[in-house]
């Protein structure tokens, strides 16, 4: 069994139920963010299960100098504070510095570390020492047990708030893989893991100067990770994600989540919740 961290009055890990993190990949305007969140909220209310919501206000480990970032983080925790406000739903967003962490700790419920930055050992600390919760997505490079050593870092502050998430292992040149075995390697160790469907049906530079993606893989992903067991799933969704700014190739379709969703806790429920 994985440790119990509550959010926000959310049980989240242990024996709660699976839940959900979701939201478009970046912050592109405030209308896209409101109306994708009020939809999330509502389609997770339907079918009880427990819903954050994410948004990155920066991209910044984006393909190319050019590509779309987001609205930088005073503007993008403003937005953040008003999902919060306005949808009672607990929010979550990036940090990729030591510089960021306390002005993000103010806003947002669940601080993310990037992939890219899972193994950079003062970042982990201050996101820690903030006592909030933190998921840490483990690197394209890692194996499985490699996530052992971050949660020593992160933990070595007292803090146990923590979510490991598997978003995909390289696979030769602009290509992932998920290696189910990883996911109870991961829980093992006794914290939540979440599984990142989006990142893992990402093709890295597979368009030359930006990211593609296979998101017509999402939902067979997602039967498995589900079936193998797993604390949470995280989907980055948009209205139209042929027209988004970024990562649009991977993201789930706002219309495809009521039919997605329902069919995951469906197996999860059958698998888990009838032992």
């Amino acid at each position: 069994m994985t440790r119990e961290i509550t959010i926000a009055g959310l049980k989240l890990g242990g024996n709660n139920p699976l839940f959900l993190v979701a939201g478009p990949c970046v912050i592109e305007n405030e209308d896209i963010v409101f109306s994708t969140a009020e939809r999330l909220e509502e389609i997770c209310k339907e079918i009880a299960l427990p819903f954050l919501f994410k948004s990155s206000y920066d991209k910044a480990n984006r393909t190319s100098l050019s590509s779309f970032r987001g609205p930088g983080i005073e503007k993008g925790l403003s937005v953040l504070s008003d999902v919060r406000s306005r949808f009672g739903i607990p929010v979550i967003s990036d940090v990729h510095s030591v510089e960021e962490v306390k002005l993000a700790s103010e806003v947002l419920d669940v601080l993310q570390i990037p992939a890219f930055l899972c193994r950079q050992t003062d970042l982990i600390v201050a996101a820690s020492k903030t006592g909030k919760p933190v998921n840490i997505k483990k690197g394209q490079f890692l194996a499985p047990w490699d996530v052992k050593n971050i949660i020593d870092k992160f933990t070595s502050t007292g803090n146990h708030n923590l979510f490991i998430t598997e978003r995909g292992a390289s696979f030769g040149y602009n290509n992932l893989v998920v290696d189910f075995r990883g996911l109870p390697i991961m829980r093992s160790f006794g914290y939540p893991v979440i599984f990142d469907v989006t990142h893992s049906l990402q093709l890295p530079g597979g368009q030359g100067s930006c990211s593609g993606g296979q998101r017509e893989f999402a939902e067979p992903l997602l039967r498995a990770a589900v079936a193998v067991g797993v604390d949470g799933l995280f989907m980055e969704v948009h209205p139209e994600p042929d027209k988004a700014l970024c990562d649009g190739p991977n993201m789930i379709p706002l219309k495809s989540m009521p039919h997605l969703l329902k069919t995951i806790k469906n197996i999860h429920d059958a698998v888990f919740l009838q032992r």
